[in-house]
């Protein structure tokens, strides 16, 4: 059985069971500004009726939104429970499927979202398929969102977390490789970018005009441990969109604050 394999199993597991998406970005502040920043970029970006495919979509935490907003979206996801889920929602189409072989058709879809597949793919060959999928159901000048988790961040975590006596030769390896698995259960984990490789890969894949947002920014982890508040979400949200307007023209400064967030949001679009 190979390590893909397993993992994928794994997600089965862990995402058809207690784990709830709809509570992890709306019940923290951290995962309410996850879910703000990501909002703001992706509507940026969209016209009026757009038609969206939303790939590895969970519960419809993306979907629902886009689908009020007027768009035509349909939510493509692995694990059945949760497109059971999704499709309670009623305003859009939910599919069981995988990103590496997506049910759409060539150039049908304006914009594609891959707001977690890229991360629980371990290969660089499997994360190549998933975005050359993207890229074919992309109509020409459609646009990729396409997530990573932090690589730096996510080690940086585990070491406030944990203290650097507590870290192993594996943790160490995770700055090198990006390979990383949970062996406590929990989060599958898979695979973490740092923005230079996840700007890479979306480029090989035949994308034009990347920028990689760093979606939180640096001071997320602290605002964690701060009760959920509105008002704090939405300075959180300007702090890292003054952030980047501030650094804008400067292509080095702009990849390091984005390397401080948790997640990473490439943006591309496929040539006309």
């Amino acid at each position: 059985m190979g390590v893909q394999h397993r993992l994928d199993e794994a997600i089965q597991d862990f995402y058809g069971g207690p784990f709830d998406e709809d509570a992890r970005t709306g019940s923290s502040v951290d995962g309410q500004v996850e879910l703000e920043r990501t909002r703001r970029i992706v509507t940026g970006l969209l016209a009026p009726g757009s038609r969206v495919l939303d790939v590895g979509g969970a519960t419809g935490v993306h979907s629902r939104w886009l689908a009020g907003a007027g768009h035509e979206v349909t939510l493509v996801d692995p694990v059945p429970s949760q497109v059971a889920r999704a499709a309670q929602a009623g305003t859009f189409t939910a599919l069981v499927g995988d990103a590496r072989a997506l049910p759409a058709a060539d150039g049908s879809v304006d914009a594609v979202l891959l707001l977690g597949p890229l991360y629980h793919l371990v290969t660089v060959v499997d994360r190549a398929t998933a975005l050359a999928e993207a890229r074919r159901v992309l109509r020409p000048g459609g646009t990729l969102f396409a997530q990573g988790i932090g690589r730096l961040a996510a080690f940086t975590e585990a070491v406030t977390t944990r203290g650097f006596p507590d870290l192993g030769r594996a943790d160490l390896e995770i700055l090198r490789t990006g390979v990383w698995f949970s062996t406590h259960g929990g989060f599958p984990g898979g695979h973490l970018h740092s923005v230079a490789q996840l700007r890479q890969e979306v480029r090989t894949a035949g994308f034009t005009d990347v920028v990689v947002h760093g979606v939180e920014g640096p001071g997320v982890g602290a605002l964690g441990l701060a009760a959920g508040d509105e008002r704090l979400v939405a300075l959180a949200v300007e702090l890292v969109e003054r952030l980047e307007e501030g650094l804008a023209g400067r292509p080095g400064s702009l990849d390091a604050l984005a390397e401080r967030s948790p997640h990473l949001l490439a943006v591309g679009r496929r040539p006309r």
